[in-house]
């Protein structure tokens, strides 16, 4: 008879929550909590945050995932501390030449010089003066010098931090310094492991070939 009983209550049970589905309207839902998240609005005040506000400060000595901080200093001395001791982080490859240049038609062309001479189309308007070449004696340019420059902004030059990535800068670089080395007329940095590698490819690409020729 107990048994009975529990049967019929759980068969009751049952049957009422299946009847309060409707397919012309929502379920009920009988915990909301577990439902609906709750969301909280940028920047706005609500008393289970620290200090009642929903934008908190990261946690001190976090970075942005993908950034590393830049260690020298926005001064002389950390512009000429990065001129003699701040080396190229990536490989001098063809690739990165070719992208570095894209980024330099973006961003400095326009004042530099499709050739690095200072005679952008700026300067030629006379909108910009006394932009230096980069074979210039008295400058002395490094690959150090050139990352932070473009970290910092120098004299009328601003940052160009935010517009693009430390491996971007990397590769503007690589290219300003061909461009420099185009001026002198000197042969400009290719790696020489990078150019062993494709020497390597050659020959086994053309015995490929003539496999290939032969069928």
């Amino acid at each position: 008879m107990k048994n009975s009983i529990n049967i019929i209550v759980v068969a009751i049970m049952m049957i009422s929550i299946v009847s309060c589905k409707k397919d012309t309207k929502p379920n009920y839902q009988y915990m909301p909590n577990m439902y609906a998240p709750v969301g909280y609005e940028t920047y706005g005040q609500y008393g289970v945050f620290p200090g009642g506000q929903e934008a908190m400060l990261p946690v001190e000595g976090s970075i942005p995932r993908g950034w590393m901080p830049y260690d020298y200093k926005n001064s002389t001395e950390g512009y000429q501390l990065a001129k003699d001791s701040l080396k190229n982080a990536i490989r001098y490859t063809k690739e990165n030449e070719e992208a570095g240049k894209a980024l330099y038609d973006i961003y400095c062309a326009i004042c530099h010089g499709g050739k690095g001479d200072g005679k952008g189309t700026l300067v030629q308007r006379e909108k910009i003066l006394g932009v230096p070449s980069y074979d210039d004696i008295g400058r002395a340019i490094t690959e150090g010098s050139i990352y932070h420059v473009m970290y910092y902004g120098i004299n009328s030059m601003g940052s160009y931090a935010s517009q693009t990535s430390e491996h971007e800068r990397w590769q503007i670089v690589q290219y300003v310094q061909k461009l420099k080395a185009d001026l002198e007329g000197k042969t400009p940095r290719i790696d020489s492991d990078v150019v062993a590698a494709k020497v390597e490819e050659t020959p086994h690409q053309a015995t490929e070939e003539n496999h290939d020729n032969a069928h």
